[in-house]
């Protein structure tokens, strides 16, 4: 039955990067890391689950701020080393900053600025579940 789990090349940990990305514009806008209890609740819930090296556990996006997201589509890389999924942003912010995706520092003229603006202020997506951030950078 998990057979397939068994087709992925795991790193030593564990582990496997996953890249999320929107289903309808192909923007990129995290990675995260799965382990095989984080995909397989992936596969059988719909909804996105990674595995958090810092709090060294299960880590259910959007379970603080809301922000789901729902898998559309699954794929695994060639190497089978990296997988791939399109996906349903709730809210439109995949980011613990507030911002769209992950990937809003572009590099110019010699120095990292930001490219992408805050969507919602970080303090009032936590706040107000008084959570800890979900999205927090691994």
């Amino acid at each position: 039955m998990s057979g397939w789990l068994d087709e992925i090349k795991w790193t030593e940990d564990g582990l496997v990067p996953a890249i999320a990305q929107d289903a309808e514009t192909g923007k990129v806008l995290m990675f995260a890391w799965m382990n095989r209890d984080s995909l397989a609740e992936t596969m059988a819930s719909g909804k996105a689950v990674y595995w958090s090296r810092s709090r060294r556990k299960l880590w259910r996006k959007g379970e603080v701020s809301g922000h789901e997201q729902i898998v559309k589509e699954m794929r695994l890389d060639c190497d089978a080393d990296v997988l791939l999924m399109q996906i349903e942003q709730k809210g439109g912010i995949a980011c613990h900053t507030g911002r769209q995706g992950c990937f809003y520092k572009r590099w110019h003229d010699g120095v990292w600025v930001d490219a992408d603006p805050v969507l919602k202020d970080p303090e009032a997506i936590y706040a107000a579940t008084g959570g800890e951030s979900d999205g927090k950078s691994e």
